[in-house]
């Protein structure tokens, strides 16, 4: 993953002020014809500004500009387990929504993977997660999927690639032996930076891999996203299901939430540490079990409009979300409709049903 630096935002300006070179011959008085001069002034010029670049998805500073990029969508397992996941601390954004049985998935949102390392355990997709991806236009990587996830995929036109069904099987992913036996085949399938990016730098090159023209993502950020007036909100709990609660408690001093689930921190695989975000958004939608659907899969209505929360800096306040059609990205909104800003770094984004409560304390 790109690292994230915070680049210099003032210039020095040196002033030099130099007096007139050698000493005056030795005379008994002035010299009335003498001249008295000044060397110019050795002043070095400034520099020329540096152009500051940001990350679309955070709002953080970068060396390069990378805001056309098409970002890194996967599919992430949450099963209990299969944990822990590799590589989602390093995410831009994360979602999370139910899938069938009350568990949960992740989709882990990336600008750009470099540095990041290992990431799985990679799981199937569903075609509410397709939605999202669309909205984002990013690359969304999965293995396989529901039959829904793959009329979305094709209906919606997603640039995916399948470690599953796909041509990449035995190059851009492999299966980790240990989890292989400690939690099964179907979550042993992982990928990483490099063999995506020689993936996209080779077999998929042609590929687009940048917005179209005109293409913006519709978030607004400041360095304080603390909202005003909001209520103490030093833990966020969301429930998902009888299964799994999300919690989020503020840490002060690094002004995060750090990330807790099934009782425990949330950590990468990777770096063995908890996994802490800026922003915490709840979106409450409709969300109910497909009829007819022997696996229990679920209808995740994200088109149209509804209410949430948002926590940042130790508050929160309610807000409204909008999706205005499948390949639209979410869009939020304070509770007197203007657009929210939220605090400068990753996103966590919890996507629940409507009758499941969000609890402050």
């Amino acid at each position: 993953m790109l690292k994230r630096h915070v680049l210099p935002c003032a210039l020095a300006l040196l002033l030099g002020l130099l007096c007139a070179c050698g000493a005056p011959a030795a005379s008994s008085g002035p010299d009335e014809s003498a001249v008295s001069t000044l060397a110019p002034a050795d002043v070095s010029l400034p520099p020329e500004p540096v152009v500051l670049y940001a990350n679309p998805l955070t709002g953080e500073a970068t060396e390069q500009d990378i805001s056309q990029n098409r970002p890194i969508a996967i599919m992430l397992n949450n099963l209990k387990k299969a944990l822990p996941q590799h590589g989602v601390a390093d995410a831009d954004l994360i979602y999370e929504v139910c899938a069938e049985g009350g568990i949960t998935r992740m989709m882990a949102v990336f600008q750009s993977v470099d540095g990041v390392g290992d990431l799985g355990s990679v799981r199937s997709s569903r075609p509410y997660y397709v939605e999202l991806a669309a909205g984002l236009d990013a690359i969304y990587i999965h293995a396989g999927g529901s039959d829904g996830a793959y009329s979305s995929i094709k209906q919606l036109g997603v640039f995916n690639i399948d470690g599953v069904n796909g041509p990449y099987g035995g190059t851009m992913f492999w299966r980790d032996a240990q989890r292989r036996k400690t939690a099964g085949f179907e979550h042993s399938l992982f990928t990483g930076d490099t063999r995506i990016a020689e993936h996209l730098g080779g077999k998929l090159a042609s590929k687009r891999q940048v917005h179209n023209e005109g293409y913006s993502l519709p978030l607004t950020f400041a360095a304080d996203g603390t909202p005003a007036a909001g209520q103490a909100a030093g833990t966020v709990r969301v429930k998902f299901s009888n299964n799994k609660t999300g919690v989020f408690t503020y840490d002060a001093e690094r002004n995060a939430y750090l990330v807790s689930q099934h009782g425990a921190p949330y950590v990468d695989g990777n770096t063995n540490e908890q996994v802490a975000v800026t922003n915490v958004l709840v979106i409450q939608t409709h969300i109910n079990v497909i009829p007819g659907d022997k696996e229990g899969r679920l209808n995740v209505d994200l088109v149209g409009s509804g209410s949430g929360w948002f926590a940042c800096g130790g508050k929160a306040v309610p807000i409204t979300w909008a999706k205005d059609s499948a390949s639209a990205p979410l869009t939020y909104f304070t509770a007197d409709g203007q657009p929210l800003t939220l605090g400068v770094g990753s996103s966590y984004i919890n996507i629940i049903d409507t009758d499941n409560p969000v609890t402050f304390g």
